[in-house]
Protein backbone atom coordinates (compact mmCIF):
# COMPACT_ATOMS: atom_id res chain seq x y z
CA UNK A 1 0.00 0.00 0.00
CA UNK A 2 1.34 3.28 -1.32
CA UNK A 3 2.03 5.74 1.59
CA UNK A 4 0.47 9.34 0.98
CA UNK A 5 2.86 11.60 0.16
CA UNK A 6 2.49 14.56 2.65
CA UNK A 7 1.83 18.63 1.50
CA UNK A 8 3.43 20.92 3.38
CA UNK A 9 0.77 23.26 2.69
CA UNK A 10 -1.85 22.51 4.88
CA UNK A 11 -5.45 23.86 4.40
CA UNK A 12 -6.84 22.62 7.75
CA UNK A 13 -5.31 21.50 11.13
CA UNK A 14 -2.22 22.36 12.21
CA UNK A 15 1.24 19.78 12.02
CA UNK A 16 3.99 21.91 13.62
CA UNK A 17 5.76 25.51 13.32
CA UNK A 18 7.45 24.33 10.06
CA UNK A 19 4.38 24.63 8.04
CA UNK A 20 3.16 27.40 9.86
CA UNK A 21 3.64 30.76 8.39
CA UNK A 22 5.03 33.63 10.12
CA UNK A 23 2.75 35.10 13.10
CA UNK A 24 5.96 35.62 15.41
CA UNK A 25 4.28 38.97 16.56
CA UNK A 26 0.84 38.05 16.97
CA UNK A 27 1.64 34.83 18.80
CA UNK A 28 4.21 36.58 21.57
CA UNK A 29 2.03 39.49 22.23
CA UNK A 30 -0.73 36.70 22.74
CA UNK A 31 1.34 34.42 24.78
CA UNK A 32 2.97 37.31 26.62
CA UNK A 33 -0.43 38.61 27.58
CA UNK A 34 -1.97 35.31 28.80
CA UNK A 35 0.98 34.60 31.31
CA UNK A 36 0.81 38.00 32.69
CA UNK A 37 -3.09 37.42 33.99
CA UNK A 38 -4.76 39.20 30.97
CA UNK A 39 -7.37 37.35 28.35
CA UNK A 40 -7.29 37.99 24.61
CA UNK A 41 -9.98 38.92 22.32
CA UNK A 42 -9.00 37.69 18.75
CA UNK A 43 -10.12 38.96 15.80
CA UNK A 44 -10.38 38.61 12.23
CA UNK A 45 -13.09 37.40 9.59
CA UNK A 46 -13.04 33.30 8.80
CA UNK A 47 -9.78 31.90 7.23
CA UNK A 48 -7.59 34.49 7.78
CA UNK A 49 -5.71 32.48 10.12
CA UNK A 50 -7.12 32.36 13.78
CA UNK A 51 -7.62 28.83 14.39
CA UNK A 52 -4.01 27.76 13.28
CA UNK A 53 -2.34 30.82 15.15
CA UNK A 54 -4.58 29.23 18.39
CA UNK A 55 -3.21 25.86 18.05
CA UNK A 56 0.00 27.11 17.25
CA UNK A 57 0.29 29.73 20.64
CA UNK A 58 -0.65 26.36 22.12
CA UNK A 59 2.13 24.35 20.91
CA UNK A 60 4.57 26.96 22.03
CA UNK A 61 3.03 27.02 25.62
CA UNK A 62 3.37 23.74 25.71
CA UNK A 63 6.79 24.16 24.61
CA UNK A 64 7.51 25.85 27.55
CA UNK A 65 5.70 24.45 30.03
CA UNK A 66 5.13 20.86 29.54
CA UNK A 67 2.06 20.84 32.43
CA UNK A 68 0.27 23.19 30.95
CA UNK A 69 -3.72 22.36 29.85
CA UNK A 70 -4.47 23.65 26.50
CA UNK A 71 -8.66 23.59 25.03
CA UNK A 72 -10.32 24.83 22.05
CA UNK A 73 -13.55 25.05 21.75
CA UNK A 74 -15.58 26.43 18.39
CA UNK A 75 -19.71 27.30 19.63
CA UNK A 76 -20.55 28.11 15.71
CA UNK A 77 -23.06 25.67 16.11
CA UNK A 78 -24.67 26.37 19.54
CA UNK A 79 -27.71 27.60 19.82
CA UNK A 80 -28.67 28.31 23.63
CA UNK A 81 -26.63 27.78 27.13
CA UNK A 82 -27.16 24.17 27.51
CA UNK A 83 -25.59 23.40 24.13
CA UNK A 84 -22.44 25.96 24.88
CA UNK A 85 -22.58 23.85 28.42
CA UNK A 86 -22.20 20.55 26.73
CA UNK A 87 -19.59 21.42 24.23
CA UNK A 88 -17.18 22.87 27.05
CA UNK A 89 -18.06 20.20 29.39
CA UNK A 90 -16.99 17.41 26.72
CA UNK A 91 -13.87 18.97 26.03
CA UNK A 92 -12.44 19.47 29.41
CA UNK A 93 -13.84 17.21 32.29
CA UNK A 94 -11.36 14.26 32.85
CA UNK A 95 -8.62 16.16 31.16
CA UNK A 96 -6.91 17.07 33.66
CA UNK A 97 -5.78 14.15 35.42
CA UNK A 98 -3.17 12.08 35.02
CA UNK A 99 -4.52 8.31 35.62
CA UNK A 100 -7.92 6.76 34.63
CA UNK A 101 -8.88 5.81 38.48
CA UNK A 102 -7.93 9.35 38.92
CA UNK A 103 -10.32 11.07 36.57
CA UNK A 104 -13.19 8.39 37.81
CA UNK A 105 -12.31 9.72 41.90
CA UNK A 106 -12.16 13.11 41.17
CA UNK A 107 -14.79 13.90 38.87
CA UNK A 108 -17.40 11.32 40.35
CA UNK A 109 -17.73 13.53 43.81
CA UNK A 110 -16.99 16.44 42.14
CA UNK A 111 -20.04 17.33 39.94
CA UNK A 112 -23.35 17.88 41.54
CA UNK A 113 -26.05 19.06 38.95
CA UNK A 114 -25.36 16.20 36.56
CA UNK A 115 -23.25 13.06 36.01
CA UNK A 116 -20.51 12.71 33.43
CA UNK A 117 -20.50 9.27 32.23
CA UNK A 118 -17.14 7.93 30.98
CA UNK A 119 -15.78 5.48 28.40
CA UNK A 120 -12.34 4.37 28.50
CA UNK A 121 -10.53 3.82 24.70
CA UNK A 122 -9.38 -0.42 24.77
CA UNK A 123 -6.02 0.98 23.36
CA UNK A 124 -4.98 4.14 24.85
CA UNK A 125 -6.60 4.07 28.11
CA UNK A 126 -8.13 7.94 27.33
CA UNK A 127 -11.13 8.52 28.87
CA UNK A 128 -14.57 10.10 26.42
CA UNK A 129 -17.23 11.61 28.40
CA UNK A 130 -20.41 11.73 27.26
CA UNK A 131 -23.05 14.68 29.53
CA UNK A 132 -26.63 14.51 29.78
CA UNK A 133 -27.04 17.93 31.36
CA UNK A 134 -30.88 19.08 31.64
CA UNK A 135 -31.86 22.68 30.58
CA UNK A 136 -32.66 23.71 33.86
CA UNK A 137 -29.45 22.38 34.53
CA UNK A 138 -27.08 24.44 32.56
CA UNK A 139 -26.20 27.69 34.34
CA UNK A 140 -25.53 25.41 37.80
CA UNK A 141 -23.71 22.77 35.44
CA UNK A 142 -21.63 25.35 33.78
CA UNK A 143 -20.39 27.23 37.01
CA UNK A 144 -19.57 23.47 38.18
CA UNK A 145 -17.52 23.23 35.15
CA UNK A 146 -15.40 26.59 36.00
CA UNK A 147 -14.72 25.44 39.15
CA UNK A 148 -13.71 21.90 38.11
CA UNK A 149 -11.34 24.09 36.06
CA UNK A 150 -9.98 26.12 38.58
CA UNK A 151 -10.02 24.18 41.49
CA UNK A 152 -8.02 21.67 39.24
CA UNK A 153 -4.79 24.24 40.38
CA UNK A 154 -3.64 23.54 36.65
CA UNK A 155 -2.37 26.29 34.23
CA UNK A 156 -5.74 26.16 31.78
CA UNK A 157 -5.72 28.21 28.73
CA UNK A 158 -9.31 28.19 27.17
CA UNK A 159 -9.79 29.07 24.01
CA UNK A 160 -13.44 29.80 22.37
CA UNK A 161 -13.95 30.58 18.94
CA UNK A 162 -16.87 32.41 17.18
CA UNK A 163 -17.19 33.35 20.55
CA UNK A 164 -19.85 36.42 19.51
CA UNK A 165 -22.43 33.22 18.90
CA UNK A 166 -23.68 33.65 22.37
CA UNK A 167 -25.14 37.33 21.71
CA UNK A 168 -27.71 34.80 19.62
CA UNK A 169 -28.72 32.56 22.82
CA UNK A 170 -32.33 33.38 23.41
CA UNK A 171 -31.29 33.76 27.05
CA UNK A 172 -30.92 37.12 28.66
CA UNK A 173 -27.94 37.79 30.54
CA UNK A 174 -25.45 35.23 28.84
CA UNK A 175 -22.65 37.61 28.65
CA UNK A 176 -23.01 39.09 32.18
CA UNK A 177 -23.39 35.30 33.64
CA UNK A 178 -20.03 34.13 31.70
CA UNK A 179 -18.62 37.37 33.08
CA UNK A 180 -19.05 36.82 36.45
CA UNK A 181 -18.09 32.95 36.46
CA UNK A 182 -14.80 33.42 34.25
CA UNK A 183 -13.22 36.82 36.38
CA UNK A 184 -12.56 34.20 39.32
CA UNK A 185 -10.75 31.92 37.62
CA UNK A 186 -6.79 33.13 38.19
CA UNK A 187 -5.38 29.92 36.52
CA UNK A 188 -7.60 29.42 33.81
CA UNK A 189 -6.23 32.36 30.64
CA UNK A 190 -9.28 32.61 27.87
CA UNK A 191 -8.73 33.67 23.95
CA UNK A 192 -11.80 34.90 22.65
CA UNK A 193 -11.87 34.79 19.19
CA UNK A 194 -14.23 35.76 16.70
CA UNK A 195 -14.65 36.49 13.03
CA UNK A 196 -17.67 39.30 12.99
CA UNK A 197 -16.14 42.20 14.35
CA UNK A 198 -18.65 44.47 15.08
CA UNK A 199 -20.21 42.07 17.16
CA UNK A 200 -16.92 41.42 19.11
CA UNK A 201 -15.78 44.73 19.01
CA UNK A 202 -19.32 46.03 20.70
CA UNK A 203 -18.57 43.13 23.22
CA UNK A 204 -15.46 43.56 24.32
CA UNK A 205 -15.13 48.22 23.59
CA UNK A 206 -18.55 49.06 24.86
CA UNK A 207 -18.78 50.25 27.93
CA UNK A 208 -22.34 49.05 28.83
CA UNK A 209 -21.14 45.23 28.00
CA UNK A 210 -20.18 42.46 30.96
CA UNK A 211 -16.88 42.30 28.95
CA UNK A 212 -15.82 46.11 28.13
CA UNK A 213 -12.03 46.28 28.88
CA UNK A 214 -11.53 42.66 29.96
CA UNK A 215 -8.93 41.80 26.99
CA UNK A 216 -6.40 42.49 25.07
CA UNK A 217 -7.10 43.13 21.59
CA UNK A 218 -5.80 41.67 18.59
CA UNK A 219 -7.33 42.31 15.02
CA UNK A 220 -5.34 39.42 13.01
CA UNK A 221 -4.57 40.70 9.26
CA UNK A 222 -3.14 38.98 6.13
CA UNK A 223 0.20 37.77 6.26
CA UNK A 224 2.55 40.16 4.54
CA UNK A 225 3.36 39.38 1.05
CA UNK A 226 7.32 38.88 1.94
CA UNK A 227 6.59 36.88 4.56
CA UNK A 228 4.60 34.45 2.83
CA UNK A 229 6.58 34.53 -0.60
CA UNK A 230 9.85 33.22 1.63
CA UNK A 231 7.49 30.97 3.48
CA UNK A 232 6.13 29.24 0.37
CA UNK A 233 9.47 29.81 -2.23
CA UNK A 234 10.97 27.98 1.08
CA UNK A 235 8.90 24.52 1.13
CA UNK A 236 8.82 24.29 -2.57
CA UNK A 237 12.21 24.54 -2.61
CA UNK A 238 13.30 22.08 -0.03
CA UNK A 239 10.84 19.01 -1.55
CA UNK A 240 12.93 20.21 -4.78
CA UNK A 241 10.55 22.26 -6.09
CA UNK A 242 10.48 25.44 -7.82
CA UNK A 243 8.34 28.30 -7.71
CA UNK A 244 8.72 31.74 -9.14
CA UNK A 245 8.30 34.41 -6.95
CA UNK A 246 6.61 36.13 -9.50
CA UNK A 247 4.04 33.27 -9.30
CA UNK A 248 3.90 33.19 -5.46
CA UNK A 249 2.69 37.23 -6.43
CA UNK A 250 0.63 36.56 -8.94
CA UNK A 251 -1.45 34.08 -6.45
CA UNK A 252 -1.56 36.42 -3.57
CA UNK A 253 -2.66 39.48 -5.26
CA UNK A 254 -5.58 37.43 -7.35
CA UNK A 255 -6.93 36.23 -3.94
CA UNK A 256 -5.86 39.63 -1.95
CA UNK A 257 -3.65 37.68 0.64
CA UNK A 258 -6.26 35.98 1.86
CA UNK A 259 -4.78 32.76 4.00
CA UNK A 260 -6.30 30.40 3.77
CA UNK A 261 -7.54 30.58 -0.54
CA UNK A 262 -3.73 31.37 -0.62
CA UNK A 263 -3.00 28.61 0.75
CA UNK A 264 -5.19 26.85 -0.91
CA UNK A 265 -4.01 27.08 -4.52
CA UNK A 266 -0.36 26.77 -2.93
CA UNK A 267 -1.48 23.21 -1.38
CA UNK A 268 -3.13 22.44 -5.09
CA UNK A 269 -0.18 23.35 -6.84
CA UNK A 270 2.14 21.04 -4.75
CA UNK A 271 -0.01 18.39 -5.67
CA UNK A 272 0.90 18.75 -9.29
CA UNK A 273 4.03 16.33 -10.14
CA UNK A 274 5.65 18.63 -11.37
CA UNK A 275 9.05 20.29 -10.26
CA UNK A 276 8.41 23.99 -11.88
CA UNK A 277 5.66 26.44 -11.88
CA UNK A 278 4.77 28.84 -13.53
CA UNK A 279 2.11 31.23 -14.01
CA UNK A 280 -0.44 29.85 -16.37
CA UNK A 281 0.21 26.73 -14.09
CA UNK A 282 -1.29 29.36 -11.36
CA UNK A 283 -4.10 30.47 -13.43
CA UNK A 284 -5.21 27.30 -14.26
CA UNK A 285 -5.50 25.90 -10.40
CA UNK A 286 -8.01 29.18 -9.56
CA UNK A 287 -10.23 28.12 -12.79
CA UNK A 288 -10.09 24.97 -11.98
CA UNK A 289 -11.67 25.52 -8.29
CA UNK A 290 -13.83 27.91 -9.80
CA UNK A 291 -15.08 25.76 -12.33
CA UNK A 292 -15.43 22.67 -9.25
CA UNK A 293 -17.71 26.04 -6.99
CA UNK A 294 -19.67 27.14 -9.96
CA UNK A 295 -22.58 25.29 -9.23
CA UNK A 296 -22.23 26.69 -5.83
CA UNK A 297 -21.88 29.93 -6.69
CA UNK A 298 -24.99 30.12 -9.21
CA UNK A 299 -27.37 28.62 -6.26
CA UNK A 300 -25.61 31.80 -4.25
CA UNK A 301 -26.62 34.17 -7.42
CA UNK A 302 -29.91 32.18 -7.07
CA UNK A 303 -31.03 33.42 -3.70
CA UNK A 304 -30.94 36.61 -3.63
CA UNK A 305 -32.65 39.59 -5.59
CA UNK A 306 -31.77 41.10 -8.76
CA UNK A 307 -30.38 44.39 -7.11
CA UNK A 308 -28.51 42.74 -4.43
CA UNK A 309 -26.73 40.37 -7.21
CA UNK A 310 -26.10 43.97 -9.12
CA UNK A 311 -24.34 44.96 -6.01
CA UNK A 312 -22.23 42.05 -5.26
CA UNK A 313 -21.33 41.55 -8.79
CA UNK A 314 -20.19 45.25 -9.00
CA UNK A 315 -18.25 45.13 -5.28
CA UNK A 316 -16.68 42.04 -7.17
CA UNK A 317 -15.33 44.10 -9.92
CA UNK A 318 -14.08 46.64 -8.29
CA UNK A 319 -12.55 44.00 -5.29
CA UNK A 320 -12.34 46.91 -2.43
CA UNK A 321 -15.03 49.78 -2.53
CA UNK A 322 -14.75 52.44 0.06
CA UNK A 323 -18.00 54.20 -0.92
CA UNK A 324 -21.02 51.80 -2.61
CA UNK A 325 -23.50 54.72 -2.42
CA UNK A 326 -21.36 57.50 -4.54
CA UNK A 327 -22.76 58.25 -7.63
CA UNK A 328 -19.84 57.56 -9.80
CA UNK A 329 -19.33 54.02 -8.25
CA UNK A 330 -23.48 53.24 -8.88
CA UNK A 331 -23.64 55.19 -12.44
CA UNK A 332 -20.72 53.19 -13.69
CA UNK A 333 -22.16 49.78 -12.64
CA UNK A 334 -25.81 50.34 -13.41
CA UNK A 335 -27.22 50.76 -9.62
CA UNK A 336 -30.15 53.14 -9.11
CA UNK A 337 -31.99 54.22 -6.17
CA UNK A 338 -29.45 55.01 -3.13
CA UNK A 339 -31.79 53.47 -0.72
CA UNK A 340 -32.39 50.23 -2.77
CA UNK A 341 -28.29 50.05 -2.20
CA UNK A 342 -28.72 50.27 1.50
CA UNK A 343 -30.96 47.68 1.41
CA UNK A 344 -29.04 45.41 -0.47
CA UNK A 345 -25.54 46.16 1.12
CA UNK A 346 -27.14 45.52 4.49
CA UNK A 347 -28.52 41.98 3.57
CA UNK A 348 -25.82 40.62 1.37
CA UNK A 349 -23.65 42.05 4.93
CA UNK A 350 -26.23 39.96 7.23
CA UNK A 351 -25.33 37.07 4.77
CA UNK A 352 -21.72 37.27 5.22
CA UNK A 353 -21.25 37.54 1.36
CA UNK A 354 -19.74 40.93 2.20
CA UNK A 355 -17.73 42.43 4.54
CA UNK A 356 -16.39 45.19 5.79
CA UNK A 357 -12.98 45.58 6.99
CA UNK A 358 -11.14 47.90 9.43
CA UNK A 359 -10.05 50.74 6.87
CA UNK A 360 -13.98 50.80 5.74
CA UNK A 361 -13.73 49.46 2.29
CA UNK A 362 -16.45 46.91 1.41
CA UNK A 363 -15.31 43.04 -0.03
CA UNK A 364 -16.61 39.83 -1.74
CA UNK A 365 -15.84 37.59 1.64
CA UNK A 366 -15.45 34.46 -0.54
CA UNK A 367 -12.19 35.40 -2.60
CA UNK A 368 -12.94 32.39 -5.21
CA UNK A 369 -17.03 33.98 -5.13
CA UNK A 370 -15.48 36.99 -6.18
CA UNK A 371 -12.98 35.91 -8.76
CA UNK A 372 -16.22 33.84 -10.37
CA UNK A 373 -18.16 36.96 -9.90
CA UNK A 374 -15.61 39.09 -12.23
CA UNK A 375 -16.60 36.39 -15.51
CA UNK A 376 -13.90 33.47 -14.65
CA UNK A 377 -14.35 32.52 -18.24
CA UNK A 378 -12.28 35.23 -18.76
CA UNK A 379 -9.47 35.18 -16.01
Amino acid sequence: MKTKKFNPFLTSGYHSPAYFCAREAETEKIISALQNGTNVSLISPRRIGKTGLIQHIFYRIKERDKNAFCFYIDIFSTQNLLEFTTTLGKAVIGKLESKPQFIMKRVAGFFKSFRPLFSFDAKTGMPTVSLDIQNEQAQNSLQEIFMYLKNSDKAVYLAIDEFQQITEYPEKGIEALLRSYMQFLPNVHFIFSGSKKHLMDAMFSSANRPFYQSTQKVNLKEIPIDSYRKFALSLFSKYKKKLPAEVFDFIYSSLQGHTWYVQFILNQLFALNKTYYSIPDAKEAIYDVLQEESATYKTYCEIITKGQLNLLRAIAKEQNVKSPFEQSFMQKHGLKAVSSVKLALKSLIDKTLILRDENGFYYVYDRFFSLWLRNFSNF
